[in-house]
């Protein structure tokens, strides 16, 4: 383990909450930041939300029907009204749920540190009197956050505060503004609840809370324990919903008491087993420190808003914004990129339960899903809408995206990934299978016949020509097409894995699928009639090459190239973060390390905040693109993981390449990864040594035949088996 040196380090107080410490659980978040004046402790909940009905959503006209019928008729200001528009207003959307601010009398300076291996904040916060001491953590077991102060002077005072909601008894009615669209749908105030029900317990410890109704079923709050003694004081405390259960408040403060009375220590050691068993899953080692952080800080972000019986992540995590508004993009789940790129990591990092979230999530929200085909597609199956809320329902927004059917096969990838990475039958059969087969019902109750093709209605490719006219591109795009050959593809292949003999009605739909297209360049194109020709953060047009993979450098290889070779020739200029981290996968593919190996050092030191939140734009102004805002999604950081998982490890059908996309500088020095994850379950251990080649070694779960380069393995279930390559 190389884990010691990886900790974030703040030297001055944290101005900016984007910037902050970053501590999480799985269930609630903390960022830590601020002046000694003012110390915040911004909390969040992943499943704090506000679920109102969505506008618009339950008129008789909110169908894919209707949807298409304007597409065809060019009524562009009518598509944004009905559709786009409910993404305009405030709700739903995921809720901030308040802060605990710490001021220190006299308070000069505050140093942070994240230390990653045991997951805790430690600061000194300096005063005219002393140098205060500050240990916090989110408690990995517990879900409780806790603090612990040592002071002599007990110079401070802690502070419970609730979000600053609207209080009027009526929302205003909003107009629908397409010009004036921005990230944040606006302050709090916007939102009007009535004023939260504040609570106070006396005593050592004392007890502080808040409760927050959002309507008549649905609550939410922070209970707030403080216990002083001699000179140390700690502040335990928990966000709570009404969900939790019937007595919510009173069973917070109670186990409070318990763990408060436990003490800080105590209470700490669960926390640290959960993260040492978490961090000896995997582990690299990198000549490139920064490379080697990134992966860690990445890991890290994952398993603190990530976990097994909680809600997946949405956009940000566990870390709503707390600058007053509501967060970005609502905090919602976006399903056209966002969900899917957050877990797309953990297969190979080997942390499986922690990312089987997700997938517990999608299984979940099935009737969801059967409710939306039904309403709004008008088919059996399932699909769910392509930016929702976290009980499914669609959110609107440019409806050629956030209603576009495809993006539910891209939501099956998850389960065909896992399955491929555990080679567990069970899974398969009674999960994976079902969800591809529930999927294709909605998908080919849609599709067209047309000269013996079938094509979808109407197409599109993710946020090219934004929500114009021009957006509906000539079905089918080569994004749709990729999904929609990857769903029968791997039904077909599935079909023959359980032997249930139902390949030849997949086949039938493939065979009448288009084939990609491919212009007179070699390069993959938007539409059939379409290239692309500008700068764009999608490289949706190379769906098919990853995350898909359903074209690979050797049998596709020009047209690999060309593509690649197109997106250079086009530039940067309108990237966004996550768009090097696709270009690095492009490159790996094309076994380029020095081409994915730069991608990912642009990303890393240009996009990223001095905490390692993605911040999409080039806010440090250095020229890679003209986004220069600063919105924080997490996607990125985890699909930047697997890019470098790319660089070090692939596996496909069997078939191994190790370290087979790093750069030259890389070569002169010992590079190795331990137990990432391939097919199949197997476990691989692998260190390259300059001048002499490559050590590995795999554990695998399963009796199984790899290749690695020229030479066959056969490997048995349970035994380690190494070999030394030159």
């Amino acid at each position: 383990m190389t884990m010691i040196r990886h900790k974030l380090k703040f030297e001055k107080a944290i101005e900016n909450w984007d910037e902050a410490v970053p501590l999480g659980n799985g269930r609630i978040g903390t960022l830590i930041w601020g002046n000694a004046d003012a110390l915040r402790f911004s909390l969040d909940r992943t499943d704090v939300w506000d679920t109102s009905v969505p506008l618009n959503t339950e008129r008789e006209d909110f169908t894919y029907a209707a949807m298409v019928n304007l597409a065809r008729e060019g009524k562009t200001e009518e598509i944004r009204k009905l559709f786009d528009a409910p993404y305009n207003h405030p709700t739903p959307t995921k809720l901030p749920v308040g802060k605990i601010i710490l001021r220190f009398a006299g308070g000069t300076a505050v140093e942070s540190e994240l230390d990653l291996e045991r997951a805790e904040a430690k600061l000194k916060i300096r005063t005219e009197k002393e140098t205060i001491s500050l240990d916090a953590v989110c408690h990995a077991v517990t879900k409780s956050g806790m603090i612990r102060v040592r002071s002599a002077a007990d110079s401070f005072e802690i502070k419970l505060e609730n979000p600053r909601f609207g209080n009027s008894d009526q929302v205003s009615e909003e107009s629908y503004d397409p010009e004036h669209r921005t990230i944040s749908q606006g302050g709090l105030e916007k939102i009007h609840y009535a004023a939260p029900v504040l609570g106070k317990t006396e005593g050592n410890p004392a007890f502080f809370r808040f409760e927050q109704k959002v309507d008549e079923g649905y609550s939410f709050g922070i209970v707030l324990g403080v216990q002083r003694k001699d000179e140390e004081t700690l502040a335990f405390y928990r966000v709570v919903t009404s969900d939790d259960r019937p007595d919510w408040m009173e069973a917070a403060e109670k186990e409070l008491r318990q763990e408060l009375e436990a003490g800080y220590e105590k209470c700490f050691r669960t926390h640290q087993a959960w993260w040492e068993q978490y961090w000896g899953k995997s582990s690299i080692s990198l000549p490139d420190v920064l490379f080697e952080k990134q992966w860690y800080l990445a890991n890290y972000l994952f398993a603190s808003c990530s976990r097994k019986g909680e809600y997946p992540m949405p956009l940000q995590g566990v870390w709503t914004a707390d600058n007053g508004e509501l967060p970005p993009w609502k905090g919602d789940y976006h399903n056209d990129l966002n969900t899917q790129l957050s877990y797309s990591h953990f297969y190979k990092a080997n942390h499986l339960e922690e990312g089987e979230c997700f997938l517990d999530f999608l299984w979940d929200s099935m009737e969801a899903a059967r409710k939306f085909a039904k309403t709004f597609y008008k088919t059996e199956g399932i699909c769910l809408p392509g930016v929702m809320a976290i009980d499914g329902k669609p959110l609107g927004g440019w409806p050629m995206y956030s209603l576009s059917p495809t993006q539910q096969i891209w939501l099956c990838q998850s389960f065909e990934l896992y399955y491929r990475y555990t080679g567990d039958m069970k899974f398969l059969k009674e999960k994976a299978w079902v969800y591809f087969e529930e999927t294709a019902k909605c998908i080919t109750g849609l599709l067209e016949e047309k000269d013996g093709y079938l094509y979808l209605p109407v197409s599109s490719s993710p946020e090219i020509h934004d929500d114009e006219k021009e957006a509906w591109v000539t079905p089918n795009s080569n994004y749709d097409l990729a999904l929609l050959r990857y769903l029968y593809q791997t039904l077909i292949d599935f079909s023959i894995r359980l032997e249930y003999h139902q390949e030849y009605r997949w086949k039938q739909i493939l065979e009448k699928l288009p084939q990609l297209a491919v212009n007179e360049k070699k390069v993959l194109m938007i539409s059939p009639d379409e290239s692309l020709e500008e700068s764009h953060r999608h490289l949706s047009n190379a769906m098919a090459v990853c995350p898909l993979g359903l074209m690979n450098c050797d049998t596709d290889k020009e047209i690999i190239d060309a593509t690649v070779l197109d997106f250079e020739r086009l530039g940067t200029g309108m990237w966004v973060g996550f768009s090097f981290v696709w270009m690095s996968h492009l490159y790996s593919v094309q076994k380029n390390g020095e081409g994915a190996y730069e991608q990912l050092r642009i990303f890393w030191e240009s996009f990223c905040s001095s905490n390692g939140f993605h911040l999409n734009g080039d806010y440090k102004k250095r020229g890679y693109t003209t986004f220069h805002y600063r919105p924080f999604t997490l996607e990125s950081n985890m699909y930047a993981a697997d890019a470098l998982q790319e660089m070090l490890l692939s596996m496909r059908d069997g078939v191994i390449e190790l370290f087979p996309a790093i750069p030259e500088k890389w070569k002169k020095e010992r590079i190795s990864f331990e137990n990432l994850r391939g097919e199949k379950g197997l476990l691989i251990s692998a260190e390259w040594i300059p001048d002499m080649g490559c050590e590995v070694s795999f554990m695998p779960k399963q009796d199984q035949t790899v290749y690695v380069g020229k030479r066959e393995i056969d490997l048995y279930a349970g035994k380690i088996t190494q070999i030394r390559l030159e």
